[in-house]
This record gives structure tokens, C-alpha cells and sequence, in this order.
């Protein structure tokens, strides 16, 4: 069926995070203070610490850089990204699923947690059809193997994404997708004013009957999403979050003021 450039809206799930550690910085192996101490009192060379420090806090929850470098290595698995994810744009996904995360744990949505078979299915489907599975052969276990080997993931990190991935999809669909109506007229006007008008002189359009129902799917996702981006902005206004890092908070302002944002 061609629908000439469908509006697919913006993808809720681009803006979605997950982190729970304490602020004013973390060390991957312990107190770097401590350790230097205890050294220096032996004698000893202190044994070199990884830095992974908060460059965000929602509503008492810290982000990590680590979380930073892990949503841009897990986001080979959305090819529709729009290009390569920036550490900006990474943060903002990061805070979006962490301020979902705490209302689905607040309101208790144990109903919304995907079962193995769905989880099983979902990783199925993407070896078999993500671009970048078909071209290393993700279809069988060595060819996975070298594709997680290659971009610096595991099955275990895979699955936990995708786990997380269908449980917010399941709230979404919980939460503003029942009971939204497309009237007729909604999809005659679609069809009239926006699928009509991308077909040249001489092309034959397909009838409105034959599109009317991917019609109705593409306005249904319209309004989804904008119900999804209100209540998501309106939860990140009400909610405490600061960005900590100086270089991600201002090439944030400097986008929002590239694209005429206040």
C-alpha cells in the first residue's frame, strides 16, 4: 500500500531513562578518597579508579555518564533515530523514561510487565529485521554474537532494554490510547487535504476505502503522541530535574533557541 510519506508523528519512545545511584559523584570501584588514604598510609600506589560521574538528577534519581555512553551504544537497535544519538539528545531520553519509569513504579502497573515469550519474540524480531542485524547475519548466534562483540553490548543489556522498551509501550497503550474515536471526517479530510496532494497529474491514487483503515492508524498515533508529549512535559515541569553537566544543559539551550523555543 503506498501512503506517500505517512506522518508517523514523533516516536514516544525516543525521549525515554533508567539510572538510581547517590549525587555528588560515583566511583565504579569505591570511595577514590578512601582508597588514596588507605594507600598512602601503607605506602602503596593508590590503584587507578573509572570516574562515572551524575550529570543529571531526576527527582532524587541520579544519571551517570556510564548511562550516557549506554543509551548511545544501545541506540544501534533504533535505526530511525534520525542519525547518530548525541550525548544532548541521549540525556534527554534518559530523563523522559526515568520520569516514566518512577509514575508507572508509583502507580504500582505491575500488569505492564512484558512476559519472557514477549521479550523472546521482540529480540526474534530484531535479529531478523534491524539493517544493521541483516547485513552481519544476526539471524544465527555467531552472527549476533559478533554484532553485540562489535558495538559493546550483551544479550543480558539487549534484553533488559527491550524488557523496559514493552513495558512503556504497554503504559502508553494503557494510558492514552483507550478511547481515542477518529471520526470519518477526520479520515476524509486526511485523505483529502494530506495523502491526495502528493500524488502527481496522471498518478491513480488508491480509494479512500482501500487506505481509509492505515488512515485512521496514522491519526490515532497523531493524537497518542500528543496526548504522550503534554503529559510528559507537564510531568517534567511538576518534577525536580537539574542538569548537572554545564556542557549538556547549554547545548540544550542552544538547540531550543536554534529552533525558535523560548
Amino acid at each position: 500500500m503506498d501512503m506517500r510519506a505517512p506522518i508517523r508523528g514523533k516516536t514516544a519512545l525516543r525521549r525515554l531513562g533508567l539510572a538510581w545511584l547517590a549525587l555528588a559523584g560515583v566511583f565504579t570501584a569505591g570511595s577514590a578518597a578512601g582508597q588514596a588514604a588507605r594507600g598512602s598510609a601503607q605506602g602503596e600506589t593508590a590503584t587507578p579508579v573509572v570516574l562515572d560521574r551524575a550529570v543529571a538528577v531526576v527527582n532524587r534519581r541520579v544519571i551517570l555518564e556510564s548511562d550516557l555512553e549506554d543509551e548511545i551504544r544501545l541506540s544501534i537497535l533504533e535505526p530511525n533515530q534520525g542519525g547518530e544519538l548525541t550525548p544532548q539528545a541521549a540525556l534527554e531520553q534518559l530523563i523522559g523514561r526515568d520520569l516514566i519509569e518512577q509514575q508507572i513504579r508509583q502507580e504500582d502497573l505491575q500488569a505492564l510487565v512484558p512476559t519472557q515469550k514477549e521479550v523472546d519474540a521482540r529480540l526474534a524480531e530484531l535479529r531478523k529485521n534491524l539493517p544493521e542485524c541483516v547485513r552481519e547475519n544476526c539471524a544465527s548466534d555467531a552472527g549476533w554474537a559478533a554484532f553485540l562483540a562489535a558495538h559493546g553490548l550483551t544479550p543480558q543489556r539487549v534484553e533488559a532494554y527491550l524488557r523496559y522498551r514493552l513495558e512503556i509501550l504497554a503504559f502508553i497503550e494503557q494510558r492514552f490510547r483507550q478511547g481515542i474515536q477518529i471520526s470519518q471526517q477526520q479520515i476524509d479530510g486526511y485523505y483529502k487535504n494530506t495523502l491526495l496532494p502528493q500524488y502527481k497529474a496522471g498518478e491513480t491514487p488508491p480509494p479512500l476505502e482501500q487506505v481509509a483503515p492505515r488512515i485512521q492508524e496514522i491519526l490515532l498515533e497523531q493524537q497518542v503522541n500528543q496526548l504522550f508529549d503534554n503529559w510528559l512535559t507537564n510531568l517534567r515541569e511538576q518534577g525536580d530535574v537539574e542538569v548537572l553537566d554545564p556542557a549538556l544543559a547549554t547545548a540544550k539551550a542552544e538547540s531550543g533557541q536554534e529552533k525558535g523555543n523560548p
